[in-house]
Formats: structure tokens, sequence, C-alpha cells
């Protein structure tokens, strides 16, 4: 058996093709690319191009907005809040960590919590962004209830993701990229 490797160029064009001839801003659809890609890239298939369907799907009946930008609806030096408008989860995942850092750089800590927003693929790409900047880095999200509580029949609870990138000496930084399931939704 024969593998097929294609190049990360190459695929994130594929899905920014396939974004944009949805209706998809073009930056957004890079957004959406870069967090695909690399969820492919880290092992988290689940996380990367075996998505494009439900996000391609989520554009063309209106689940997820295709216009507009995140937006600050109240901030302080340190935290803000956005309104994710219900554009694609990477969007807003990309413009709240860029914000997170900007104040951290400034403040000290940044600390920025979203609403209106959608899947946003692989948490660790978000906490990762940080430490390009040497900084640690946190993204939290919930989920819709997938699970079923110990000595429950109904799921009521979310896999609600969890990740933090810390650096270290030498590029031998930590991260962990988590569900607080048994298994991340798509495996």
């Amino acid at each position: 058996m024969s593998r097929c490797l294609i190049s990360k160029v190459e695929v994130q064009g594929f899905i920014e093709r396939c974004m944009t001839g949805v209706g998809t801003k073009q930056h957004h659809a890079r957004s959406l690319a870069e967090v695909l890609v690399e969820g492919d890239h880290r092992g988290h298939y689940s996380h990367g191009l075996n998505r494009m369907d439900m996000y391609v799907k989520d554009i063309q009946t209106g689940i997820c907005a295709k216009d507009g930008e995140p937006v600050v609806e109240k901030e302080s030096a340190a935290t803000a809040l956005v309104d994710g408008k219900n554009l694609l989860g990477p969007v807003v995942g990309n413009f709240c960590m860029n914000l997170a850092i900007k104040k951290a750089k400034e403040a000290g800590i940044g600390w920025v919590v979203a609403h209106g927003s959608n899947h946003y693929g692989i948490a660790g790409y978000y906490s990762m962004q940080a430490l390009k900047e040497n900084m640690i880095g946190m993204s939290f999200t919930n989920t819709s209830p997938l699970v079923v509580p110990t000595r429950g029949k109904d799921c009521t609870l979310g896999t609600n993701p969890i990740s933090v990138a810390a650096p270290a000496k030498d590029g031998d930084s930590f991260v962990l990229d988590m569900a607080t399931s048994a298994v991340a939704l798509g495996k």
C-alpha cells in the first residue's frame, strides 16, 4: 500500500477554494484552512480535513454566518468580551487569541471571552499561538451536550475541549490539547 502525501500549501489552497466557493471571505477561509491543516499535521485527523464537509454545510445552510467580523463588546486593559457574530469558529478563535496576545504584551495578561461562535477546530492551535510569542497560552470552549455523565442516561455534558501551552527551553514546550470526555467528538 502506498501513501499519498500532499503539501500543506496544496491542502490549504483546496480548503480556501472550497470555502470561498460557498461565499466565505478569503481571510476567513484562510483562518479555517490554517486550523484544519494544523489539526491533521498534529495527528488530530478528526479535527482536520475530515471536518471540511461540516464547515461547507454550515455555511451553505446558514448555521454559520459568512459575512461580518468579530466585534469587541466590552474591554479593559487586560480583558475583552467578543461577539463572534456567528462566524466560523477559527475566525473567532484567531481574533480572540490575537487580541489576548496583544493585551498580554501591553498589560502582562490577556483574557478574552467570546460568544456567538462555532466549532473552532483543535483547541491547541490557539494556545500554541502564544508559544510563538514566548507566552503561556490557554484555550477553552464549550460544546453541545454530547456526553452522558456517570450514572446518567441522557447527554447533558459537552466534550468541552481544553488546551494549555507553555514555552520551555530549547523548544521543548508543553502542550496539552484534550477533551473532557473519554475521546473527542469525531474520533
